[in-house]
């Protein structure tokens, strides 16, 4: 599917992305002729080139031959109009995975996060349009905090959705198509990583309210949600993964397990929910059942087909639904190699 195209990873530098380009990069899908990670962080972009060259220092000749690899490099901004018009050109498949993503950052930056999650998006779709690119797939990350959204991310991010499903009639030619997911267990910023770093350091350990529940997948299922909307997604339809969720109190006492680290509840940080939604009531009725996966689809009637009509959801899919127990959560850790006792440097 993917064989010889020109890939275009915005924010290809973060988690999703590194580990989107690992995927692309094994062939799984064809080995694409060339992978584009476009971001406007220098020093992240080295970091993941000397990473993914196997190579712990380097000079600048590992720049200059940046032209001459599979995988290459593009410094950007994807709210910058000429910087998404110069990386677009010649793309086959795009992922647009940049993002402002973390909750409160975006509470304390609204204009940084429009910036990022809707003029990004907003660019992508103008470059395709106003510049007539024959781009074949546009894939779109999201959230499931841009179900009922109640913070700023939450709310750029069912923009984003918005632009880039009614893109799809403003671009006849270009497939738009979207992934909806919870927390990603590794990556970066989000909450077991933290805790590691807590209970690393004797505690305590902070939870907000002992009834947060998230979903909760690893870096990989999110890649397959990606990857299942490419190649099985229709024209503006939203791709969901059936996971499960998890109380964020339990998740901090399985990690702490029997060391001598207490637990802090500090309360919940501005715009954060108790629960998250995948599936809202309002989508239920035009959501249906694709095996591991929802797919909600779009809600402009131009774009309902045959499958529209397939909905198999009568309520929303919250994360208060399908919560693990201690002992869930324990094997869902384990699984992901994601506990202290995974972690050789860690001192019991």
């Amino acid at each position: 599917m993917l064989t010889d195209k020109r890939v275009v990873v915005t924010g290809g530098t973060g988690s999703l992305g590194q580990a989107l380009v690992r995927r692309l990069l094994g062939g799984e899908m064809g080995l694409p002729g060339e992978i584009v990670v476009f971001s406007r962080d220098e020093a992240k972009q080295h970091e993941m080139r000397l990473a993914f060259e196997k190579v712990t220092a380097a000079t600048d000749e590992v720049v200059y031959l940046d032209s001459s690899n599979r995988l290459r490099f593009r410094i950007g901004d994807v709210g910058n109009f000429h910087s998404v018009a110069g990386v677009l050109r010649n793309a086959d498949v795009v992922f647009n995975a940049a993002a402002m993503k973390q909750v409160p950052a975006c509470e304390y930056a609204p204009l940084e996060a429009v910036h990022t999650n809707v003029g990004g998006p907003g660019n992508v779709v103008r470059t395709i349009r106003d510049l007539g690119l024959p781009v074949e797939t546009v894939v779109c990350i999201s959230t499931d905090k841009a179900c009922k959204p109640v913070n700023v991310m939450g709310m750029t991010k069912a923009i984003q959705e918005r632009i880039f499903i009614q893109a799809n009639l403003e671009c006849p030619v270009t497939r738009f198509v979207g992934v909806r997911y919870g927390n990603v267990l590794a990556s970066r910023g989000s909450v077991v990583p933290l805790f590691h770093h807590q209970i690393r350091h004797g505690g305590p350990v902070t939870i907000t309210t002992p009834d947060m529940t998230r979903f909760l997948l690893s870096l990989d299922d999110a890649v397959d949600v990606v990857l299942a909307a490419l190649r099985e997604a229709s024209r503006g339809e939203i791709y969901v993964p059936r996971v499960p969720a998890a109380r964020v109190a339990d998740v901090a006492a399985v990690l702490v397990g029997d060391r001598p680290v207490t637990t802090e509840t500090i309360g919940i940080r501005p715009g954060e929910k108790i629960h998250e939604i995948l599936v809202s009531e309002e989508e239920a009725s035009r959501t249906s059942d694709r095996g591991q996966y929802y797919a909600i689809a779009p809600g402009l009637p131009e774009l309902q087909g045959p499958e529209s009509a397939e909905a198999q959801r009568t309520s929303e899919f919250s994360s208060a639904d399908t919560v693990l127990d201690r002992e869930g959560v324990a094997e869902l850790l384990k699984a992901n190699k994601l506990t202290l006792d995974d972690d050789p440097a860690f001192l019991h």
